[in-house]
This record gives structure tokens, C-alpha cells and sequence, in this order.
């Protein structure tokens, strides 16, 4: 049995995670910690009431619940305020993370993969553990290589909830299509574009054009614009619920298990992509 602590159980994420971890047999729900209901029993909230009865307790008792229940791994789909600072209390316990949170800082993640390798407790961070959006990442990466003269733009779409814009799926796609360019996607990304003259650098390699789109329940839209001289091509990933993306943090808890590298991991190692 794998022990798992989730860190933020009743948002949107920790929900279905927490739905899909009391399901599986290889995996036991050891504890839960929130800033917000407080002492309610997790199966009850999750609609699972045959459960192993986990109340969910104060994050800022984290370490107190570490030392407690001795987790194996921490999952973490919070904000990434939040995520900064508990991943790191985690990994110093030596416990393993699957962090999903967006929006995180590089300062944050240079500090995090020297713990990871200091406490031999390697993690996987991803935007999207969706598998389609990572079979998704590996067709930017094979298409790019081919279309390196095009002009190359990445549209995404999400809810009006969401707090970070562009989404960290379109971050990490446009850094695949740099890296396939051979350009530092800070020199080349272009977030939206402003009224009036604004004139498009010819080329991918001298611009990327990243647009965000924020609306109803929208739950994630991204797309790839080729674009050549007489013809274009698109390729087009969309989010019908959440539920893939659980899916594929169930996947990483069961991979970061196991992992024997002490590094971090991405969705598509966690996939063999």
C-alpha cells in the first residue's frame, strides 16, 4: 500500500483525487490538510463514506501530521503560494511529492530539485498529467522540428475561476516548441497583443504569439497554429472534465513510488514518452 497526504483535498483537484485514491486498492489515504473544513471526515466530503474515516486537519500542523501518519507521498494541487511552501516541508521528511500546481516560481523550483536530491526524494511536477495533453506535448515536439520556418502561435482557453494566465499546459508547450527551435522561450514568447500597430516578427524563431481565452466553465482548450506560406496546420487538445487529470496524478503517485532516480520527473517519463 501506497500512504498518500493530500494537501488541499476540497478544491476542484484534491476532490477527484481523493475519489480515485479511496477506489484503489494499492493505495491508503493516510491524511489530509486544508485551511478550510476543518475536522470533516474526507470520504463524507468526497462522496466515498466507506472509508478509512480521514479528517482533515490545519495545514499549518503539517509536520505534526507527517510525524503522525508517515506518508510515502504528498500530492499537492493547491495554489502555488501554498504548494512553495508545504513540498518543501514534505521533501525535507523525506516524503515524495506529485505536485500539479501551476504558476510556480524558478526560484522555487531551483531550491526544490537541490532538496529533492539532498533528501533522495524525488518528485514529479507537472502542468497537465493528462495523458492526452502529454501525447499532445510529444506532437509539438516531433511537428516543430519540421516547421521550424512557420510562424507558430498557442491558443488556450480555460474558466473565468482561473487565477494564472496563460495556463501552465501553454507555458510548457511553448518551452517544448523553444527547446525543439533552439531559442530560450524568453526571448521569443509574446503574451497577447495590444490595440493598434503591433506587427507579428516573421517566424517562430523570432516569435511565439501565447493568447489566453477566459470563460464559463471552460475547462482547458489548448491549441498549436502552424502556420506556412498557402496552408497551416492545428493540433488541438480539449479538457471534458477534470477527470483525466486525476487519472494521471493517480499514475505519478504509483510511478513516484517506485522511482528509483533521485530527481524530478515529468508526465511524459512518468508515461515512457
Amino acid at each position: 500500500m501506497i500512504k498518500i497526504l493530500i494537501l488541499g483535498p476540497t478544491g476542484s483537484m484534491g476532490r477527484l483525487i481523493s475519489q480515485l485514491a479511496f477506489d484503489d486498492e494499492s493505495i491508503e489515504i493516510v491524511a489530509a490538510c486544508d485551511v478550510i473544513n476543518i475536522g470533516d471526515e474526507l470520504g463524507v466530503l468526497v462522496g466515498k463514506k466507506d472509508t478509512n474515516h480521514v479528517k482533515i486537519r490545519y495545514i499549518k500542523e503539517i509536520n505534526e501530521i507527517i510525524n503522525e501518519t508517515k506518508p510515502d507521498v504528498a500530492v499537492d494541487f493547491t495554489l502555488a503560494e501554498a504548494a512553495e511552501k508545504n513540498s518543501k516541508i514534505c521533501v525535507e521528511n523525506k516524503i515524495r511529492c506529485v505536485i500539479g500546481t501551476t504558476g510556480l516560481s524558478n526560484s522555487f523550483l531551483e531550491e526544490f530539485e537541490k532538496l529533492v536530491k539532498e533528501n533522495n526524494s524525488p518528485a514529479v511536477i507537472s502542468s497537465n498529467m493528462a495523458t492526452g495533453v502529454n501525447i499532445f506535448f510529444k506532437m509539438a515536439s516531433i511537428l516543430t522540428s519540421y516547421l521550424k520556418e512557420w510562424d507558430i502561435e498557442v491558443i488556450e482557453a480555460h474558466h473565468h475561476r482561473k487565477l494564472d494566465a496563460p495556463s501552465g499546459t501553454a507555458l510548457t508547450t511553448t518551452k517544448i516548441i523553444s527547446e525543439a527551435l533552439g531559442v530560450d522561450i524568453d526571448d521569443v514568447a509574446k503574451f497577447g497583443r495590444s490595440k493598434g500597430p503591433n506587427k507579428r516578427k516573421i517566424g517562430a524563431k523570432n516569435e511565439i504569439g501565447i493568447l489566453s481565452v477566459r470563460g464559463g466553465d471552460i475547462v482547458g482548450d489548448h491549441t498549436i497554429l502552424y502556420a506556412g506560406p498557402g496552408e497551416r496546420i492545428e493540433i488541438k487538445h480539449q479538457a471534458h472534465s477534470r477527470n483525466c487529470m486525476a487519472s494521471g496524478a493517480i499514475t505519478a503517485i504509483k510511478f513516484i513510488a517506485e522511482a528509483k532516480e533521485n530527481k524530478i520527473y515529468t508526465t511524459q517519463e512518468v508515461l515512457n514518452l
